[in-house]
């Protein structure tokens, strides 16, 4: 295959360019009319990169020949036009970077090498916590915090957006980074330069946020990577992927009176969970998507890693087109998009064939009821009208795990569908009805079980959707018409994804009622989705841990794992957010929004949900106030910042200016001592289990995240160097010190590690001795005997996030592999990326099943000589009692993988290639 016969030219508004022609590959009797719209997109991105290298013509054969019922193993080389980064992912990568200047530079290189090859676009937005709330101040009071916690790291940022070419930085303060990325820095079809043509091409990308997804609904092929993968596309090498499978996802019908995108997008999560789309694409078709608006669309494109696929893709159509115009972007843009897709085969319309998909699943939207999912994962869906009964089932094992002296047998009263039974009912200590009085002025109030004590409207996922969030202001005005008003345990933030939301809000004049309601603008970032809900009032934080009280959030977010929220709080919920402002009202999980009130109005008369719930007309009457001006001021000076970011002292020069003293930034030990050729392969012998875990480990089980505990080793660390527990700040803040992070690798307050029975944190057993200890402090002590590290685990490792701590963390610990029944695709990736072995039980097999118990000896066989993808590597494991012996599955599962792993880890494999250009 020739690309240069597929070159032609396109005349779109005043503007001609040069475009690569997917039906040039008919001529090589080639059909595409049933390719699904993703793989067409693939397809273009390897007829335009054809190199004879990376790109060859066989690839393109048999990516156009796609297969829709046999998976294939065959691999290709997908170039991102683009990077995009937050600041929790985005810090750590150009730190790496920054050391990799250093690096080359040692071993006789030129550091202007290190330089991104791709545009890379980082937006500030992981930093900003919910410390001050429910006040006309607490915007101004949060944006002081922040600076004053994260000065260090912002000055390494600038600094990097001046050393560094074809590098932005959005500043704080401005949005989330996919609502940006939707409303602004996407283009769908994209220019560029190349050999002097004016070259139209898709806009593709990849993120270092697993919620890259979201602009999947602006039919933007792009996906979450690991910050380490994102430093190596960066530096234009291409991202190594099998040719993926595509399943169909048909919509019909509309979704029903009382419903929203949030109820949605939990359905479709669940269903496709059930379904097992892990490490696939899926494609939405069908006639629901003709009135289902764009916003809707990246919201169901947004949680893809909740149902685990690489991406949920909406085709280009003219819905697409409409979202341009009304988000400002320019004629020519638009222009371009219809006219290019169009042209390529990519423009959807009702009349257009269906593709034909590697399998499929349909929903009727008029199906959809309103939901919640919870307590601890965004699968697992509660239709409302349940979700008293669901809370209470998931109470008793919460309870219980809190405190194995309750009487579960007694705790069947709660099942019988009445009123919570009266405290002398149940055991004194940690029933289900145990109460707590807590005077927090300058008022007194009594907490439980099931209070609601976080109520947040925040997160990329539907803090941006004007539907959602017009349809919160209108409850909220609604409610307080009705004289209603929040608990005051309830802790209420607005955290909205870009200021165009508070223009809408102030335009429609519903703000006044979501402030009276003390949804008060606290930032504009993730914050508490990603756990920077900041601290409860000390005295409801004490009256909790006091009675042990499973105390719950609900949040407009896409995460709710275990310990992510806040440490305070056991139950979370993800829920739309007119549904956050109404179990605000109601102060308590343990009720059913159905059929029991809210409240009650000036008259003394009840107030149910559904006499405040806006209509379907109020939320389309309201949406209509959203325009193109409100985005084209609020994106126009969108790279400048606030007084507090221009005023910054920035460090200059090629390489960066380590501070040796510095608690946020500091040179990472990657590169240390490392040969200029990579040494050959060797057999792990002889190692030690770190940890040794359940099913569904997360990466915010792995991973640093959130408050750093006062008692942690991460926290001795920081006392060390002279800072007080209030400066702290968070885990993530704090991910360009490798020092801090290894520290609080696998330190999350809900771990369990069954070497360590009947603790939660990260604690281990150190071996031999059997004692009891902290992970890192282990690790330390295996490192000094030259012990290598192995963690054992079951079903869905690493699932979550696409945090490269979760990869560095335990690469800096010592482990050298990680044996897991499945791995999510993410994780598994960085895993290589960082020189871990990640290796699968047969199928059929676990650690259970094979009678391990993470005390014996693991020695690896088969790594050393011919290690391939997809080898069998043969494990034994010796203790006192003889050797057991079983065979593992090789993950690695391309060739380009297998090289990052022969170098050691993917850093160290491009810095070899550039040191040798």
């Amino acid at each position: 295959m020739n690309s240069c016969g597929a070159k032609s030219d396109l005349k779109a508004g005043k503007n001609t360019y040069t475009i690569y022609r997917l039906d040039a590959l008919k001529k090589a009797g080639l059909s595409l009319e049933k390719l699904p719209y993703s793989i067409r997109i693939l397809l273009e991105n390897l007829l335009r990169n054809e190199d004879g290298l990376s790109v060859r013509k066989e690839d393109i054969e048999a990516l156009a020949k796609w297969d829709a019922k046999k998976k294939s193993d065959k691999e290709i080389a997908f170039m991102p036009a683009r990077v995009v980064m937050q600041d929790f992912t985005g810090v750590p990568a150009v730190v790496d970077l920054a050391a990799m200047r250093d690096a080359i530079r040692k071993m006789g290189g030129n550091p202007a090498k290190i330089n991104p090859l791709q545009p890379a676009q980082l937006v500030v937005d992981h930093s900003v916590q919910v410390d001050s709330f429910g006040t006309a101040t607490s915007l101004e009071e949060n944006i002081k915090k922040e600076y004053e916690r994260n000065v260090e790291r912002y000055q390494f940022l600038r600094w990097g957006q001046q050393a560094f070419k074809d590098f932005s930085v959005v500043p704080p303060g401005t949005g989330i980074v996919h609502q940006v990325n939707l409303e602004y820095l996407a283009s769908v079809v994209l220019t560029q330069k190349k050999d002097g043509a004016l070259v139209a091409c898709p806009d593709t990308l990849v993120g270092t946020d697993s919620h890259t997804t979201m602009i999947n609904g602006l039919g933007v092929l792009g996906w979450g990577v690991g910050g380490i993968e994102a430093e190596a596309a960066m530096l234009g090498q291409p991202i190594s992927m099998l040719i993926p499978e595509v399943v169909g996802f048909k919509l019909h019908g509309q979704l029903p009176e009382g419903t929203t995108a949030t109820d949605l997008v939990l359905t479709v999560t669940q269903m496709l969970r059930k379904k097992g789309v892990v490490g696939k694409f899926v494609e939405f078709y069908g006639a629901g998507l003709d009135s289902l608006p764009l916003a809707d669309r990246a919201t169901i494109a947004n949680m893809a890693p909740e149902y685990g696929a690489t991406m949920g893709f909406f085709p280009v159509d003219q819905e697409t087109l409409v979202y341009l115009k009304l988000t400002g972007r320019p004629e020519e843009t638009v222009a371009l998009v219809e006219a290019y897709c169009k042209e390529q085969g990519l423009f959807r319309t009702p009349q257009s064939p269906e593709p034909v998909y590697s399998d499929t699943l349909e929903l009727d939207l008029g199906s959809v009821e309103a939901s919640l999912a919870g307590p601890k994962r965004p699968q697992d869906r509660v239709p409302l009208k349940k979700s008293r009964r669901a809370f209470r089932e998931a109470l008793v094992t919460m309870v219980k795990a809190a405190d194995e002296s309750v009487d579960t047998k007694r705790l069947e009263p709660w099942f019988e569908g009445g009123k919570q039974p009266a405290p002398e009912s149940f055991s004194s200590a940690g029933s289900l009805a145990q109460a707590v009085a807590v005077q927090a002025e300058p008022q007194s109030f009594q907490l439980q079980h099931g209070s609601v004590v976080i109520a947040a409207i925040t997160s990329c996922t539907n803090t941006s959707n004007p539907a959602v969030m017009l349809g919160a202001g209108i409850l909220a005005k609604k409610a307080v018409e009705k004289g209603l008003s929040v608990k005051p345990w309830v802790k209420t933030s607005l955290a909205p994804g870009s200021k165009v939301v508070m223009d809408y809000l102030k335009a429609s004049n519903l703000l006044p009622s979501l402030e009276k309601l003390k949804f008060y603008l606290v930032g504009y970032g993730c914050t508490t989705c990603i756990g920077n809900s900041g601290p409860l009032p000390e005295a409801i934080s004490q009256g909790i841990n006091d009675k042990k009280l499973v105390a719950v959030s609900v949040l407009s977010g896409n995460r709710n794992f275990e310990g992510r929220v806040n440490p305070d709080v056991r139950a979370n919920y993800l829920a739309s957010p007119p549904l956050v402002v109404a179990y605000a009202l109601a102060g308590t999980m343990d009720i059913d929004l159905q059929h029991d009130p809210l409240g009650k109005d000036q008259k003394g008369n009840p107030v149910y949900l559904k006499d405040i719930w806006p209509s379907q007309k109020e939320i389309h009457d309201a949406v209509k106030l959203v325009d193109a001006k409100m985005f084209s001021k609020q994106y126009s000076s969108v790279f400048d910042g606030d007084k507090f970011w221009k005023e910054l002292k920035v460090p200059t020069g090629d390489t960066f200016a380590w501070q040796p003293d510095s608690t946020y930034v500091k040179h990472p030990p990657y590169f240390e001592n490392m040969p200029v050729k990579p040494e050959a392969l060797k057999d792990i012998k002889e190692a030690r289990c770190l940890a040794l875990l359940g099913d569904s480990v997360t990466t915010d089980h792995i991973s640093p995240a959130g408050n750093i505990s006062k008692k942690s080793p991460a926290a001795q660390y920081l006392m060390g160097k002279g800072v007080k527990p209030q400066d702290f700040n968070s885990y993530g803040s704090r991910r360009g010190n490798h020092e801090v992070m290894v520290r609080g690798t696998f330190a999350n307050i809900r771990l369990r590690n069954l070497l360590a029975p009947g603790t939660e944190g990260g604690m281990t057993c150190l071996l031999p001795e059997r004692s009891l200890t902290t992970i890192y402090d282990a690790s330390v002590a295996y490192q000094q005997r030259k012990t290598p590290l192995v963690v054992i685990a079951g079903k869905e490792y690493g699932s979550g996030s696409s945090r490269d701590w979760a990869a560095k963390g335990p690469m800096l610990l010592g482990v050298k592999a990680v044996i897991a029944e499945s791995f999510e695709r993410i994780h598994r990736s960085n895993l290589i990326g960082m020189g871990i072995l990640p290796l699968e039980f047969l199928p059929g097999q676990n650690w259970q099943s094979l009678g391990l118990t993470g005390e014996e000896l693991f020695s690896f066989y088969g790594i050393a000589g011919d290690l391939k993808p997809g080898k069998k590597i043969k494990v034994t494991a010796l203790d006192d009692k003889g050797t057991k012996e079983f065979q593992t599955v090789c993950r690695i599962d391309t060739p380009v993988e297998l090289a990052y792993y022969q170098h050691g880890g993917i850093l160290q494999y491009v810095l070899r290639q550039l040191l040798g250009k």
